[in-house]
């Protein structure tokens, strides 16, 4: 599995191109901004997208979804509890942070513990609510072990609760339920900012070594 991640847009969110060496079959997570780059990236690699992953629903992460399912025709996929932000310029936000109106229909709602199989790649969705009501993190425990927490956990914070749907009770039981039962040794590809690890987080992120217990 390799992993390319290219901070886009003015708030720098991470968007990643995932895929299988061997199929060179991919998935794009979180493609907030500069769709062009991004199909440029793809194109480079020959890659053929088969879904494009929403860790949730807010404009920074999905401004981009409607260009690239246009180019690559590939599935866009979001938690049903985000599915709504993705028509909705007041639940995206775009609304209020002066960004193009996103509307663009998901063609397939996640639930806890779906997989998805991209090449030889299995990821698996966990419901991680707290940041949105419809917020995921998609794991993957083989070939390589490695969590994309989106806006739910970066390193050394953790996502805001204080936008509609959030929750900060509900992120903190998303973070010691879902995410820290995971190993130390999984890196942590976060929605902005630089990755991580679990056992880092774990360690040295104040949010985590104070307040979930």
């Amino acid at each position: 599995m390799k992993v390319i991640a290219m901070p886009v847009g003015e708030l720098a969110a991470n968007c990643y191109i995932v895929y299988c060496e061997n199929t060179k079959k991919a998935v794009v997570i979180d493609p907030g901004a500069e769709g062009q780059r991004v199909l440029n990236r793809i194109q480079y690699e020959g890659l053929k997208v088969e879904y494009i992953l929403l860790t949730h629903g807010h404009f920074d992460h999905i401004g981009a979804v409607k260009f690239l399912k246009e180019q690559l025709g590939a599935t866009v996929a979001i938690h049903s509890g985000d599915a709504e932000a993705l028509t909705d310029a007041s639940i995206n936000l775009s609304a209020f942070m002066g960004e193009h109106s996103v509307q663009v229909p998901p063609d397939l709602l996640l639930k806890e513990r779906d997989v998805l199989t991209i090449g030889d790649i299995k990821m698996e969705v966990l419901h991680t609510p707290g940041h949105s009501e419809g917020s995921a993190c998609f794991v993957v425990n083989s070939p390589v072990k490695a969590v994309f927490t989106g806006d739910t956990l970066f390193q050394g914070s953790i996502g805001r609760s204080d936008f509609p749907g959030g929750s900060y009770d509900q992120l903190i039981s998303s973070i010691k339920d879902k995410l820290m039962v995971l190993g130390d040794d999984y890196t942590i590809y976060p929605g902005h900012g630089l990755k991580s690890t679990i056992g880092t987080e774990r360690t040295a992120n104040p949010f985590i070594r104070y307040y979930v217990k």
